[in-house]
């Protein structure tokens, strides 16, 4: 490295730091921004993979939600009760601290509602999720302030013009959002309060040494005192110990449809495919749980099974009788585990992580960047 940069920048650029966060998706973020706040005299730096966060935090759909009803009846016979109302305080808050940090308007937020939607062939599981609004409803006033969270809206079937779809459960107080202005807001904050972000700074290991630790990267050696990992789904390439796996996500965007019926946010098939109205086109994502083996996986890609599922879907249900277009393609990689509980704890003396959102990461993301940041003591 010393041939490389000089002593001026060794000394400004790769030591001297207080804490040293590896991610700069929207957990990295909101730690850094929460560090800041509490001290403004720390010094913290970001050290980022790829020229974006190179997770689902520019790359995900936008869905500013805290469960389905089928989601929820799912995560209770896996987690219980207790745990369930905990993961969607975990959301429902991490949600509200994101809006207060940027503010509605900078990240086009809009609490439009969401819907869940169930085809014809799906009869006796739609007509259990309907059994379970009452329940779900009392279950989540206290979190949520509300009554009448979810409910059934059949009527709106035809209004959408979705076919081959016989009910429809609303959540009245769901949202969606826009993940790049959420993003470029939140870099644009956390720089303007003095943190250094390293973009195409890959993180390949990190050891203790005296006073902290070293961090040895794809640009040279960095030192802090202490490390955050909020790397989400690739953080076991760096804490193998963790019990956490990839899942990719598969997205597609059409092209701008005149006169669009579809407004707010979709979900279906347990919450695995999901599509939203943005810009006068159709989002349309999920159907991993097609090839879950394959689609566990860090590398960027599409296949031509969950492709097809995806275009089929919007052809046929969402906009049928219309030859639609998609014009984006794209995917990105989640973090899951065997419980839907977030990791945020201190792994090592001084490495503190942050990961395994389950798919909730704008849920979640806030919160648990402040979580782990409060962890840390300097």
């Amino acid at each position: 490295m010393g041939q490389s940069f000089s002593y001026w920048e060794q000394k400004s650029f790769f030591s001297g730091f207080d804490v040293i966060i590896i991610g700069s998706g929207i957990v990295g973020l909101s730690a850094a921004l929460r560090l800041i706040k509490q001290n403004p005299a720390l010094n913290v730096g970001i050290l980022e993979s790829g020229f974006l966060p190179s997770g689902a935090s520019t790359k995900n759909a936008g869905f500013a939600c805290f469960g389905s009803v089928s989601e929820a009846i799912d995560e209770i016979k896996l987690n219980g009760e207790e745990r369930f109302l905990q993961l969607v305080e975990m959301r429902w808050k991490g949600l509200s601290r994101l809006r207060a940090n940027l503010g509605d308007d900078s990240i086009s937020f809009e609490q439009s509602g969401g819907f869940e939607i169930f085809k014809d062939s799906e009869y006796i599981f739609a007509t259990e999720c309907i059994e379970h609004i009452d329940y779900l409803n009392k279950l989540i006033q206290p979190i949520i302030g509300k009554h009448d969270i979810y409910a059934v809206s059949n009527a709106k079937i035809a209004e959408f013009g979705f076919s081959g779809v016989n009910y429809l459960i609303e959540n009245k107080y769901e949202g969606q959002l826009n993940p790049g202005k959420m993003m470029s807001r939140l870099i644009a904050k956390v720089g303007g309060l003095g943190v250094q972000i390293f973009n195409c700074c890959k993180v390949q290991q990190f050891t203790e040494d005296t006073g902290g630790h070293r961090i040895f990267t794809s640009q040279g050696e960095f030192k802090a005192k202490s490390i955050i990992v909020a790397t989400n789904a690739f953080a076991r390439d760096l804490l193998p110990e963790l019990e956490i796996f990839p899942g990719r996500g598969q997205i597609v965007v059409s092209e701008p449809i005149p006169d669009l019926k579809v407004r707010g946010c979709f979900h279906y098939n347990h919450g695995y495919t999901y599509f939203r109205s943005i810009d006068n086109r159709i989002l349309l994502g999920g159907f991993r749980n097609l090839d879950t083996t394959a689609e566990q996986t860090t590398e960027p890609g599409l296949t031509d099974l969950i492709q097809t599922a995806l275009e089929n879907l919007l052809q046929e249900t969402i906009l049928p009788g219309l030859h639609i277009k998609i014009e984006h393609r794209w995917s990105g990689v989640m973090g899951f585990g065997p419980e839907l509980q977030p990791i945020v704890k201190e792994v090592r003396p001084g490495v503190f992580c942050a990961v395994r959102c389950n798919g909730m990461g704008i849920a979640m993301g806030s919160l648990i960047g402040e979580q782990v940041a409060d962890l840390v003591k300097i």
